[in-house]
């Protein structure tokens, strides 16, 4: 395959996609350097062609000849923390060499900080995550095409909304990126699953690499990174929750290392938040906008709240947590990205007018008192553990999709 042959998506819709990315131009310092020159963005569109190859390699491994005893393998070492078994095929042996040393720029402290700083905002920054990260994304069309054609919408929005939570919370949870933590496994088991669903739809004649690139490229995974990092920065303030200069670079600095574990190649992430805010534009501009799929996922994720099980008045909470998501969704994308998304127009930010001042006064207070700061961090935590409960109903809490042998 020719690195080099950069995929027709790559900057097809640029105009409307920087229609879509101007917001992000008021966040950034330089606006100059916002805009890639030539040589950069030939780089973007040629990472459209790259995936991640020590994650592919174990991946055709499991899928042919280790199939699911080499999974359960891979599972068994993830839990153990065992990296350095003897006697380990030598696809294994490449994965976990290339994860259990740590980049020597990772700072563990800053690590911690910024897990305890993601937990601030509680089941808002979920929302935030929801409706900015994933809602607002599918307009970019090419994500998509990968979503669609693994049967994104027969499965179910529902899983895969609890499923990307739980990845998040388990990453987000102080401690959980040290190794053997359970965002440290997440991340892990992520990895392959990406790299498996990339080789499955590689033997899909009806995917179009020419059109589409690789599914689960590297400049589709760091826009996913972005989404977690600067996409969830950006919401948390639009939604009034207090974050200081150091919380936010400190969200950067985990983040920077969960997409670094997760395959995402170096030069694709970022320092600090004015670079990914830089990052984040140069990615939007890139990408097809939306299409008629968009509105078919935007739709789906619009009902979702309404099959959650919730504790009390089931009903009742999932109308109202619908009309909430619809109402923070039209303040991160606007009219016309809710028409892009097949969603209702009318639909007004009145949640958002209601509640970021009320927000605002709430963790600036806490911040203020004596000990707020922690309160606020327990109470965010315990809060989205529950909402993770909430969206996983019955079902175990694990991450499963994509997982297919032979």
């Amino acid at each position: 395959m020719d690195l080099q042959k950069v995929p027709s998506r790559h900057g097809t819709d640029r105009a409307e996609a920087e229609r879509i990315a101007k917001p992000l131009l008021w966040l950034i310092h330089d606006r100059k350097a916002a805009v890639p020159d030539e040589q950069q963005w030939q780089r973007m569109g040629e990472a459209l062609m790259v995936g991640d190859p020590v994650a592919d390699d174990l991946a055709k491994y499991v899928r042919g000849e280790g199939g699911g005893k080499a999974f359960a393998q891979f599972k068994k070492i993830v839990d153990s923390g065992d990296f350095d078994q003897k006697g380990l095929a030598p696809q294994l042996r490449a994965f976990f060499d290339a994860v259990k040393q740590p980049p020597e720029w990772v700072d563990w402290d800053r690590l911690e900080r910024g897990a305890r700083a993601s937990s601030i905002s509680g089941q808002t920054g979920m929302r935030v995550l929801r409706d900015l990260g994933l809602m607002a994304g599918y307009q970019a069309r090419g994500i998509n095409q990968t979503l669609i054609m693994t049967g994104a919408l027969e499965k179910g929005v529902s899983r895969r909304v609890a499923e990307t939570a739980k990845w998040w919370l388990d990453c987000s949870t102080p401690g959980g990126m040290k190794p053997g933590a359970e965002g440290f496994k997440t991340t892990l088991r992520v990895r392959l699953i990406h790299a498996m669903v990339r080789e499955q739809l590689l033997e899909n004649p009806e995917w179009d690499t020419s059109m589409w690139g690789l599914p689960v490229n590297q400049l589709d995974m760091q826009a996913t990174y972005l989404a977690f990092s600067v996409s969830f920065l950006f919401g948390q303030k639009l939604m009034g929750t207090l974050i200081s200069r150091q919380d936010a670079e400190d969200v950067m600095h985990l983040w920077r290392y969960i997409g670094w574990l997760m395959g995402v190649d170096e030069w694709l992430l970022c320092k600090s938040e004015q670079e990914g805010r830089i990052a984040l534009y140069q990615n939007v501009i890139s990408q097809a906008t939306g299409d008629e799929n968009s509105r078919k996922l935007g739709r789906s994720l619009m009902d979702e709240p309404l099959g959650r099980r919730y504790p009390s008045f089931g009903k009742l909470r999932g109308h109202w947590e619908r009309q909430v998501h619809l109402s923070m969704t039209r303040l991160f994308v606007g009219g016309k990205g809710m028409d892009a998304l097949g969603l209702p127009r009318t639909a007004m930010p009145w949640y958002p007018a209601v509640f970021a001042p009320l927000n605002a006064v709430w963790t600036t207070g806490h911040r203020l008192l004596p000990g707020g700061r922690e309160r606020l961090i327990r109470n965010g935590i315990k809060a989205q553990r529950t909402q993770l409960h909430t969206l996983f109903g019955r079902d175990v809490p694990e991450i499963t999709s994509g997982v297919q042998f032979g």
